[in-house]
């Protein structure tokens, strides 16, 4: 099983960090992609990666921190980026359902980030909440489909995972295709191909069922895959084996577990 979006440099792991993470092997999970969410939490994810084998890392500011952002911050990603298990740009995007941050200074950051991106040639770790529009209409103009990458938690329609996969982007699935509610979630996993999902946690949140509302860990991603290869009809481990293919090829990971 592949985590292709974690938060284990969250404050909710402080107690016992590397508990969790070794419990991940125990749990067959052979690669987790940890991603950052400001400066200070892209280099914690780095620091994550050179710790351990099977961890990756991403760097960027989430929409949410983007405020504290200044002409320093993107020769700091630059740098971070430099680290040979740094595989993606992220995770970087729009929040307009919060708006911690003045969305003139989402905009012009995901603009920016997708633009080193794209200097660097890594793929985008794109956040998109109550913002589709813009979401989409900057990566179109910032040509962010040359560095390619995935929607993260992805809670758009069925008509809007069209045009992202017609961009060439991933869609990363979590635990909210578990609830009991999703019926959004479900029909996205139903029309999209097999070949363009990803799994992820974005641990410590969004818990699948039956842990709903608990701290959600990479073991649990096995919830996410059942649930997937029921929507799809296909066998438990095409789906595992698929997803994980997925991001091994996007991310470019090599050694796991």
């Amino acid at each position: 099983m592949i985590d292709s979006h974690a938060h284990y440099d969250d404050e909710r792991f402080d107690p016992d960090r590397d508990d969790v993470l070794n419990e991940c092997v125990r749990h067959a999970v052979t690669h987790i992609v940890n991603a950052g969410s400001n400066i200070e939490s892209s280099k914690k994810s780095v620091e994550l990666a050179r710790k351990y084998p099977f961890v990756y890392a991403a760097a960027g500011v989430h929409p949410h921190d983007v405020s504290q952002c200044n002409d320093s911050t993107l020769d700091t990603l630059r740098e971070l980026a430099g680290e040979s298990k740094v595989v993606a740009i992220g995770e970087i995007g729009l929040d307009y359902y919060y708006d911690f941050s003045p969305r003139d200074k989402q905009r012009e950051w995901f603009a920016k980030q997708i633009s080193l991106a794209r200097e660097l040639k890594l793929p985008i770790i794109i956040h998109d909440r109550d913002a589709h529009k813009d979401v989409l209409d900057i990566v179109r103009s910032e040509k962010a489909s040359e560095a390619g990458g995935v929607f993260h938690c992805f809670s758009g329609s069925v008509e809007m995972a069209r045009e992202v996969l017609d961009l060439g982007f991933r869609i990363g699935i979590g635990g909210p295709v578990t609830f009991k509610n999703a019926h959004k979630p479900v029909d996205v996993v139903r029309y999209t191909p097999l070949d363009m999902l990803l799994t992820e946690t974005d641990c410590p949140y969004l818990a699948p069922e039956p842990h709903r509302g608990k701290r959600n860990w990479s073991g649990l991603i096995k919830h996410v895959l059942e649930k997937i290869s029921e929507i799809k009809g296909i066998d438990y481990y095409m789906a595992e084996e698929a997803t994980a293919g997925n991001a091994i090829r996007l991310f470019g990971l090599k050694n796991g577990i």
